[in-house]
């Protein structure tokens, strides 16, 4: 079963994931090799089979659980990092603090195409991955030993992704990752000094200076972040506040999948469909309407390594300033072909 240890000195914790485990051999520097293809994808129509059974999908009809004639869908994942069946508990040994690795790990299929992506595939379809997101956290919020669920998407192998079919995942976590709650300590600070929310006022001045706006409809703002840790790092933002992202209406769900679609496609044009990680941040599962804290979409090329002075410290050298990175992004795709 894996399990989280938390770091003594700093207080972050890592999971240890011996059923996701490598050989030491299978560390060892060797040429990239080729990456499974659509003839051995387990994700692809037919082969249903090679994943867990399914826990949602979506299909015209009446059609067969665990079977070809899905457009969604989502499977818990073969080798998680969490394990649904472990049992909540915790203990102290010496200076260190275990947690069982009581959680959930999912895949959410995209797409039945292999060749497909969040680029290229039909806007409805970005829509109704969306929908799948929300109808899956909203069950597992209800699971009253999960307090955090991560939604994240890696694209291409230098982000994590170990398969090339379009995909997201989704972790539970009985915690609320350090990262988060670093966030939501710095928001609530901002709102008792200042009654706002940070994240509101970031749009405001965003889109009064207008210097790192790349897109923008009548919900979302898509902007590079003042202090980016990353060359054409962007966050979509939502213009109406809100701590959770399933609290969205389906017309800004809609908004949601035209903007990020249109951006996505810029990124992959202009810079060649780089690697990238796509985070959601949205507040705890149990934590009611917050108004200090806003939910939002972050997502990184991985266009630097970051490596000792990043790792060693926490701070990021990024050589492209956002103010140059969102007028790249803002070209249209007309200018870019």
């Amino acid at each position: 079963m894996p399990e989280l240890r938390k770091d003594p000195v700093l207080g972050s914790w890592v999971i240890i994931a011996r059923e996701r485990a490598k050989r030491p051999s299978d560390f060892a520097r060797r040429p990239p090799e080729k990456r499974k293809g659509q003839e051995t994808c387990p994700f692809c129509y037919g082969r249903e089979d090679q994943t867990p059974p399914e826990v949602l999908a979506y299909r015209p009809g009446e059609g067969e659980p665990n079977t070809p004639g899905w457009s969604v869908r989502v499977v818990p994942n073969k080798f998680p990092a969490l394990d649904h069946r472990a049992e909540l508990a915790s203990r102290e040994v010496g200076p260190f603090t275990f947690l069982s690795g009581r959680g959930v790990h999912e895949v959410i299929i995209e797409t039945p195409e292999h060749e497909a992506s969040l680029v290229t595939y039909p806007r409805e379809q970005l829509e109704a991955v969306w929908r799948a997101l929300i109808e899956r956290y909203q069950a597992l919020a209800r699971d009253p030993d999960l307090r955090y669920i991560q939604i994240f998407k890696n694209h291409g192998a230098v982000a994590g992704a170990s398969l090339e079919h379009p995909h997201f995942q989704l972790v539970a976590t009985p915690l609320i990752p350090p990262l988060i709650q670093q966030e939501l300590d710095a928001s609530y600070r901002y709102y008792t000094a200042r009654h706002r929310c940070i994240y509101c006022d970031i749009v405001e001045w965003e889109e009064r200076e207008n210097q790192r706006i790349v897109e923008k409809n009548d919900s979302f703002l898509i902007l590079c972040p003042y202090a980016s840790r990353a060359p054409f790092e962007f966050w979509l933002l939502p213009r109406r506040h809100k701590s959770h992202f399933f609290l969205l209406t389906p017309s800004e769900l809609r908004e949601l999948a035209a903007i990020l679609q249109e951006v996505m496609r810029r990124l992959a044009a202009s810079l060649e469909d780089p690697p990238y990680n796509l985070m959601l941040h949205t507040a705890p599962v149990d934590l009611e309407a917050a108004e200090y804290y806003h939910w939002h979409l972050e997502v990184i090329p991985r266009l630097t390594v970051w490596a000792g002075f990043e790792l060693g410290t926490g701070v990021y050298i990024n050589p492209t300033p956002p103010e140059v990175a969102a007028k790249f992004l803002q070209v249209s795709l007309r200018d870019i072909h």
